[in-house]
């Protein structure tokens, strides 16, 4: 292992990990949209093309096996409560919630931990 290494910072990791459920989540709500009967006759009317939903299936199972199996198994829990399963934190505010975030959540982020809403349960990520 190489000291400072951005490869082996565990902070950076965490933040890749979380990037990586952000694609999960956008990719599970265009396969959504487009299984939808309703959504799909809208967007179509609307002029765009909603051929390729296998591709998407594919792309997501793909990205799905690049997150960690632990975090992975929360995100497809926390899913089924929630369409938007992981949210950003923006000041010391869940925006899934709008519930207040403790100030230690921040410095438990930065030592690499993917952090959870105490109130609804959602995956955190600071930006």
């Amino acid at each position: 292992m190489v000291p400072n290494d951005p490869q082996n910072d565990p902070t950076r990791k965490s933040q890749d990990q979380a990037k990586l459920l952000v694609a999960l989540q956008d990719l599970d709500l265009m396969i959504k949209e487009a299984k939808d009967g309703v959504t799909s006759t809208e967007l179509k009317g609307m002029g765009f093309h909603l051929d390729g939903l296998a591709q998407l299936q594919q792309a997501r199972e793909n990205l799905a096996k690049r997150v960690k199996p632990q975090l992975l198994n929360r995100y497809e829990r926390v899913s089924k409560t929630y369409e938007r399963p992981v949210v950003p934190v923006t000041g010391d505010l869940c925006l899934g919630c709008f519930a207040k975030i403790p100030t230690s959540f921040r410095s438990l982020y930065e030592k690499a931990n993917i952090m959870t809403c105490e109130n609804c349960g959602r995956i955190l990520y600071f930006t």
